[in-house]
């Protein structure tokens, strides 16, 4: 395999994952002021497994090194979130409004996947996982740990509801020009890659994407558990 005739060590590895990581990205980022309608994160993932393709470097171990390195990046990058919301301008603002919607969101949020799951007889953990479909990994695997859900299966919920939200996030705002709704509704439904997304649009639609991102993964965090158990569910 290339990755075991190539590293001497697994600190050699990890440097060149996240090298490659950090290139893909920086090429997705200037092919996606190119091809507006291809989502960044889209262009990103295509890019890493083209690399992985080339180098015939197996995907489980590049996996292996880089999950550690950019799962304690993602943590700090979650707090980084305050600086965008900081920036924001909530003058003018219907904050009434706006606090229920993210109260809405982040309860239908949580209680539709989990009831499309019980609807469709699966099995007790994964109704628990579609809990945290709404939120990012750092704050959703807290929360799957609290409920005991399997962290496995939370972490591939998340990672594909948030992929697929800002797969069709430009279908569906076509006829949308305020970038604060589509910035919110953004983060709300696709966290992460959802925010990542509302950046390339513009700041605005960023600093919203962030706000319900934050707002939301906060809201989830605290009456999720006590839902559960509460209910006994």
């Amino acid at each position: 395999m290339f990755a075991l005739a190539l590293f001497d060590n697994v600190i050699t590895a990890t440097l060149i994952a996240v090298i490659l990581t950090l290139v893909a990205h920086i090429l997705a980022r200037i092919l996606a002021k190119k091809f507006k309608a291809l989502p960044m994160v889209v262009i990103a993932l295509v890019l890493v497994v083209g690399f992985l393709f080339v180098l015939r470097w197996d995907y489980h171990d590049y996996y292996a090194v880089a999950k550690p390195v950019f799962d304690r990046l993602l943590g700090y990058v979650t707090v980084l979130l305050a600086l965008p919301l900081a920036a924001m301008n909530f003058q003018g603002l219907p904050v009434k409004r706006l606090i229920a919607i993210v109260v809405l969101a982040s309860v239908i949020g949580a209680l539709f996947p989990m009831g499309i799951a019980y609807g469709l007889a699966l099995s007790h953990d994964t109704v628990l996982a579609f809990a945290t479909r709404s939120v990012t990994t750092p704050i959703g695997l807290s929360v799957a740990s609290l409920i005991k859900a399997p962290l496995a299966l939370a972490n591939l919920i998340i990672v594909i509801s948030g992929f697929m939200g800002a797969v069709c996030a430009r279908i569906l705002f076509r006829n949308i020009s305020d970038d604060r709704a589509k910035g919110l509704a953004l983060g709300l439904a696709a966290h992460a890659f959802g925010t990542v997304e509302a950046w390339q649009m513009s700041p605005t639609a960023g600093r919203y994407a962030a706000f319900g991102l934050a707002v939301n993964g906060l809201l989830t965090a605290v009456w999720v558990p006590i839902f559960i158990s509460a209910f006994q569910i």
